[in-house]
């Protein structure tokens, strides 16, 4: 049995890799040249370090739906203003949330489609079935 068991297990490693060198050149410089530049890349990957965070999903998501002001936002999702102020900040930061004054008071909204388009795909995509 532990014969089999480490035969299966070679050939999932095997499987994993190359057998032989074959280099598709063309493929290669085709795809280099569409590849973002490593500061693009970087952003990208700070964008969804922010978006990894489920506490400023709940924010994002509660903004999908209505204009909210901080205490708004503390009321509803049940956290201080403090925090809600702080992951308001990285949010901001990231060019996810854009805000306007009325007044004292301060309302946030998601800062344009894209930020929706992202939200949606994200929910479509979670939701599948396999």
């Amino acid at each position: 049995m532990e014969d089999m068991e480490k035969r299966l297990a070679q050939q999932e490693s095997e499987a994993s890799f190359c057998t032989f060198l074959c280099v598709h050149q063309q493929t290669i410089d085709a795809v280099r040249k569409t590849l973002p530049d490593d500061d693009t890349l970087l952003d990208v990957s700070e964008l969804f370090k922010v978006l990894g965070d489920s506490t400023r999903m709940k924010i994002l998501f509660v903004l999908l739906v209505a204009e909210m002001c901080v205490c708004d936002l503390s009321q509803m999702l049940g956290m201080s203003i403090s925090a809600v102020s702080h992951q308001l900040r990285i949010l901001r930061q990231a060019k996810l949330v854009r805000f306007r004054r009325e007044g004292k008071t301060v309302f946030y909204a998601l800062a344009d489609d894209h930020v929706r388009t992202l939200l949606s795909q994200g929910m479509e995509h979670v939701q599948e079935d396999d």
